[in-house]
């Protein structure tokens, strides 16, 4: 049996499908059978080369992902073989995969922050993803049952989901005095959505300016929508609020959606930077002074924050998250409609 994959050969081209042997188990190593692999807007940037940082510049990620790789980070599949080591695991048995991988030895991963690591190994990345029929994980800690959720579900929570659930951790308090708004209904400001309604019992401000996304905001449990291209908004939001958002997730990640959430925090309001489509917006030291502003960002989530979403999500409490289902062949397709905005909730890629 051979290993079916569709890689980046070059960035800025389409992916490549080649076929190679399955390898050789070593060690702790999982060999796993993909049924269900999710597709990021990061794919994208990856597929192009680099992230778009404003006024020209760009950040390169030719020198940290080495080519041809295999994007993907979002899996799920079926046990199909064990190396020697390994132990507490069968099988046939179902998983989803954490992707954020770290190199285990230095401080942060010993502190259990292994997506932060300054020498990552994550899935899709730095190592071969999920954009194939099989995937080679380096020990079995970094797979979690997903119990009854269907696969194609499951396998979003390893970005989407543990993308928002770490942005929704950094919020200090939500209540009706203390308004939460997120930025973007895309596959990760859904995630946000249906988790704060589960963990702060409030519908958030959800801005958008794509309204065809909002009968999907409306579904995963938003509350009051705002297009915040629509005249005086900012200013309608700020007095229906007294003052503004106590916390704004920006799960968008332009100019405009960063500009629009500083905007419209209150004094000693919160932004949480989570978004990564690209540009430069201009911050204003003297306001966030006046105002007492926090701005922070938040990158995907730890191992136990994936263990402690999947519990919530195996659960039941969650609506599910909407998917569109495309052939593994299809994958460079996928990412252009992604690219365009073509995408509404997430696609799962099926090999």
């Amino acid at each position: 049996m051979n290993v079916i994959s569709h890689q980046l050969e070059q960035f800025g081209q389409p992916l490549v499908k080649k076929l190679r042997e399955l390898p050789q188990l070593e060690g702790s190593q999982v060999l796993i059978r993909i049924g269900s692999c999710g597709v990021c807007h990061s794919d994208v940037h990856l597929q192009d080369g680099y992230f778009d940082l404003g006024g020209g510049a760009r950040l390169d990620m030719g020198k940290a992902m080495q080519i041809p790789r295999t994007l993907g980070h979002e899996i799920a599949g079926t046990v199909a073989a064990l190396g020697p080591d390994v132990t507490h695991v069968s099988l046939g048995e179902r998983f989803v995969v954490f992707p954020w991988i770290g190199c285990a030895q230095c401080s942060i991963c010993q502190a259990g922050e292994e997506q932060l690591c300054n020498k990552p190994q994550a899935l899709g990345v730095h190592r071969d993803g999920g954009f194939a029929s099989h995937l080679l994980v380096p020990h079995p800690r970094y797979l979690i049952d997903y119990g009854p959720l269907a696969e194609e579900q499951a396998c979003t929570y390893a970005c989407s989901g543990l993308t928002a659930y770490g942005a929704l951790k950094k919020v200090s308090q939500v209540n009706r005095d203390q308004p939460l708004m997120i930025i973007g209904a895309g596959g990760v400001g859904l995630s946000g959505i249906r988790l704060a309604r589960h963990m702060f019992g409030l519908a958030p401000f959800v801005v958008e300016q794509d309204r065809a996304k909002w009968d999907l905001a409306k579904q995963a449990g938003a509350g009051e929508l705002i297009d915040p291209n629509e005249e005086g908004v900012l200013k309608s939001l700020i007095k229906s609020t007294g003052g503004g958002a106590a916390t704004a997730i920006d799960f968008v990640g332009s100019a405009d959606s960063f500009s629009f959430g500083v905007s419209a925090l209150r004094k000693s309001g919160k932004m949480i930077c989570v978004g990564l489509f690209g540009g430069a917006s201009k911050i204003v030291p003297a306001m966030v002074t006046m105002k007492s502003l926090s701005i922070e960002g938040s990158y995907v989530g730890s191992l136990q924050d994936m263990h402690d979403l999947m519990g919530i999500a195996r659960s039941g409490v969650l609506p599910d998250m909407p998917l569109t289902i495309e052939s593994l062949e299809s994958s460079s397709k996928v990412l252009e409609n992604l690219r365009q905005g073509n995408i509404r909730g997430r696609c799962i890629l099926k090999c």
